[in-house]
């Protein structure tokens, strides 16, 4: 079925201004420079911080999200700050759906950012029995193919043009694999790796791609995951760390800084030293 459109209650927000869909290969250091910003999984603590974050007058912000009624509070509120919003309702697992409203988003100007923020996560259960493949597919569907596939449509797009920038929330748990989350470790190592790689191949078209790489931000979604919560952050300070590395076109922006580092360490030591460590620090079971 198509994406949901806004109602007509909210028509006045999807207004767009002439040249609201006027190319820019710049990257401002300011939010307001910006013309087309477009965010997934903006109903999320991140997403929504985003969004805030990117609302001023002059922005035009594409919201999606899977609950109708945040996401019509999330756009009023960015509307009082300035910015003119589009809103979908929109399930990233339909391949059809995704790509029939990412070719009505281009045609009414390709966005000067994309962030692909959309996400969930599942785990092996309290008593550690496993997860349901169930769960585990439909995440798969929405970090990595919903992911993968809306960045390669918007690449496209942008690399045609000249000019944009893709931002691919990722998480530290890529740097590696943990037990208690197997299946949302494997697909945000996908999400980094390929951003990786969409990185190298576009810069040389104008087009920047940052890989977003946070630890736990204060969330239902964090609150859900199994084991400890070092270093948690609120949702707009990790939303005012992703804008800055945004505006510099950061390759990777990846924090806080002391789990990142350690996390890092996991990636490079012998795997068998990484498997002991995550014992010691209870990822384990």
């Amino acid at each position: 079925m198509p994406p949901q459109q806004p109602a007509k209650t909210e028509s006045s927000g999807a207004k767009r201004s002439p040249d609201s869909s006027a190319d820019t290969g710049s990257h401002s250091s300011t939010p307001s420079a910006l013309r087309r910003v477009l965010i997934t999984g903006a109903t999320g603590e991140i997403g929504g911080a985003l969004a805030r974050r990117y609302a001023a007058k002059g922005t035009t912000l594409i919201l999606t999200g899977r609950k109708q009624r945040k996401l019509d509070g999330i756009a009023q509120q960015c509307r009082e700050l300035g910015a003119e919003v589009e809103c979908t309702v929109l399930n990233l697992c339909d391949e059809e759906t995704l790509l029939t409203w990412l070719e009505e988003v281009c045609a009414r100007g390709v966005p000067d950012i994309a962030i692909a923020n959309a996400g969930m996560n599942t785990d092996i259960g309290p008593q550690g029995n496993g997860e349901r493949w169930e769960d585990a597919r439909r995440l798969l569907q929405t970090n990595v193919i919903g992911t993968l596939g809306m960045a390669h449509h918007l690449a496209l797009a942008m690399k045609a043009r000249g000019s944009g920038q893709l931002v691919l929330l990722s998480s530290l748990a890529a740097w590696h694999g943990l037990a208690l989350t197997p299946s949302y470790s494997g697909s945000k190592a996908a999400v980094k790796a390929y951003g990786e790689g969409l990185r190298s191949w576009l810069k040389p078209f104008g087009v920047g791609v940052t890989v977003v790489m946070p630890g736990y931000v204060t969330s239902p979604m964090c609150e859900a995951m199994p084991g400890p919560k070092p270093f948690e952050m609120p949702a707009d300070k990790a939303a005012q760390r992703i804008l800055k590395g945004v505006a510099r076109n950061r390759a990777r922006i990846s924090f806080p800084f002391p789990l990142n580092f350690g996390c890092w360490w996991l990636s490079v030591l012998p795997a068998g030293i990484s498997q002991r460590l995550l014992g010691l620090f209870n990822y384990t079971h």
